[in-house]
């Protein structure tokens, strides 16, 4: 059957490792998702058809048997009732029944078989979409959390960036002081140098007048010159 070819890898998909391989998982229990519940719409009417086939095949069967049960009773009321001919008539109608009997057991066995591969299918498919709506919020959750987490990890790397950068302008900062320092410092060398003795001439210089007067009055008194 053609379904059961299209639908076998379902029997052996294996959630975690389609999982392994997802770059981002959410998405891709999304899609799965989705992809599921389509296949399985199919299946199940596949299955319900398949599993219609082994309840005719059955029912078949059971009425071919029913019919050898019968003719096979008659057969015998007919050797009882003394009539052979009659009994070789439903015997020959009992193994025509027989013989149809051993195709319909065939038809019956291969129905059968295949209503439970397609059951088989039909239920693993329907537990992997229950298992994956379980698993779906709190993987989202998790995916959510790893993105907003790489979010950090770039504002850290960041904020790392800007700190070597604020240390560098400190440094630039440290330097331009420096140059300052050096350069007022050199402004202070290239200036007139201070003469100690210029310095202190204005401070004794009013001393020195008055000596000088005190003398010349002293010289006058002297000379009589005082009026």
């Amino acid at each position: 059957m053609s379904i059961l070819s299209r639908f076998a890898d379902i029997l052996s998909a294996n959630i975690n490792s389609l999982l392994d391989k997802a770059e981002d998982p959410s998405k891709m229990i999304n899609q799965y998702l989705i992809d599921a519940r389509k296949d399985l719409a199919e299946v199940k009417e596949e299955t319900a058809s398949v599993m219609a086939d082994e309840v005719k095949a059955k029912r078949v069967l059971d009425a071919n048997r029913a019919e050898i049960e019968k003719y096979t009773a008659l057969a015998k009321k007919a050797l009882e009732a003394g009539n052979e001919g009659d009994a070789r008539t439903f015997i020959a109608k009992k193994q025509s029944l027989e013989n149809a009997g051993a195709g319909l057991e065939v038809a019956y066995a291969t129905a059968h078989e295949n209503a439970l591969k397609m059951r088989q299918l039909h239920d693993k498919l329907v537990s992997d979409i229950s298992q994956l709506e379980a698993k779906k919020s709190s993987i989202e959750a998790k995916v959510s959390i790893a993105k907003t987490q790489e979010k950090l990890n770039k504002f850290t790397n960041t904020g790392d960036k800007f700190n070597e950068t604020m240390a560098a302008f400190e440094r630039m900062e440290d330097k331009a002081d420096k140059m300052l320092d050096v350069a007022n410092a050199k402004s202070e060398l290239d200036a007139q140098p201070i003469d100690d003795a210029k310095a202190l001439e204005e401070k004794y210089k009013a001393g020195e007048t008055a000596s000088v007067e005190d003398e010349l009055a002293e010289l006058k008194k002297a000379m009589g010159l005082e009026g």
